[in-house]
């Protein structure tokens, strides 16, 4: 395979400081140059995740000295490489990518990630759709397996109708688990139901609070995964029975998670964290390459994910803003090239 040449400038988002979407710029830069067991990838997709908006915000797990080149998935070609075996293996094939906890990340032209992040795609996957295949499919297959580790029939979902909510319904139909789903919208309600969720609830419906409990006690769920936080989580504990645990793996809210002692302590409920990079590094190189695998076969079924809109990468900001006003009815690309 031949590989085009590469140029020594390209277009990249740039965030100058952890104040959100008006930090954001354009710019030309040098092309980053992979060092030993790193690949460059010349970026075709990017998506906008919402932990995207917590990084831009300054909420996320970490900082990195700005300015910095956001995005924390894509997808593309390996087109340069350093030095290490696995490196002269991915050169010239197509794979999703990760970016690391330090340096730039996706949304550029070019990036720079090491060989245990760039995973190479199945012939069948597009690049389109291999753009959004790690974080989304592999946190709902994770969850899927936090369930089933412990028998769950029943968990509790929040922000449902998110892309990773949709994935999280529909492995559990394919398991057996029932899910209750919690949106923050009414049309939400219809969404979900019309994809086959059966129980559904609005966190901004009057007596929701009531409704979520009686749910609760009538399915008994001892496992939720929080995507809000805040104020919601105390909600969720309170609703569900003794020795319940709510999984949280995101902040929508911006707020601490919050929680009453006594439940912690009389009660026998926990709350605990999930961040899928953790995940990962917990499962070894053999559990990790099955779960990508299987992932990838489901790309089209249980893990398949709607692109709303496309945007070219220069229009990076207006495609932020555009994705902070609808979360939900399909993922928003940045494209190197539309």
């Amino acid at each position: 395979m031949v590989l085009e040449k590469i140029p020594d400038k390209m277009i990249a988002v740039a965030l100058d400081s952890y104040t959100g979407v008006g930090a954001l710029r354009i710019e030309q830069r040098p092309v980053p140059q992979p060092g030993p067991n790193e690949v460059l990838v010349k970026v075709a997709a990017t998506p906008i995740n919402p932990s995207d908006l917590s990084f831009l915000e300054g909420f996320y797990g970490f900082k990195k000295p700005t300015p910095v080149v956001p995005g924390f998935e894509g997808s593309g070609t390996v087109v340069a490489v350093g030095s290490g075996l696995m490196g002269r293996y991915l050169k010239g094939k197509r794979v999703a990518c990760v970016s690391q906890e330090r340096g730039d990340g996706v949304w550029a032209e070019y990036m720079v990630t090491t060989t245990s992040l760039a995973f190479p795609l199945d012939e069948s996957v597009s690049l389109e759709k291999g753009a959004m295949s790690v974080v989304n499919p592999l946190t709902a297959m994770a969850f899927l397996t936090l369930a089933k580790e412990k028998r769950h029939k029943v968990i509790v979902l929040t922000a449902a109708a998110s892309a990773l909510g949709k994935m999280v319904n529909r492995l559990c139909k394919s398991a057996g688990i029932e899910v209750i789903n919690i949106v923050h919208r009414e049309a939400q309600i219809e969404l979900l139901k019309g994809q086959g969720a059966e129980i559904v609830l609005n966190s901004r419906e009057t007596h929701f609070s009531q409704h979520l409990r009686d749910v609760c006690q009538k399915f008994q769920p001892h496992l939720a995964f929080d995507a809000v936080a805040g104020p919601l989580t105390n909600q969720l504990l309170k609703a569900m029975p003794s020795d319940s645990k709510v999984i949280v793996y995101g902040g929508l809210s911006y707020q601490p998670a919050q929680a009453e002692p006594g439940q912690l302590i009389f009660e026998g409920k926990s709350i605990e964290g999930f961040w899928l990079t953790r995940w990962f590094s917990d499962k070894n190189f053999l559990q990790n390459l099955v779960n990508w695998q299987r992932a990838q076969k489901l790309m089209m079924t249980d893990l398949q994910t709607e692109i709303r809109k496309q945007y070219p990468l220069n229009e990076a900001i207006d495609a932020v803003k555009d994705y902070q006003n609808q979360m939900t009815g399909g993922k928003i690309l940045l494209r190197t090239t539309l």
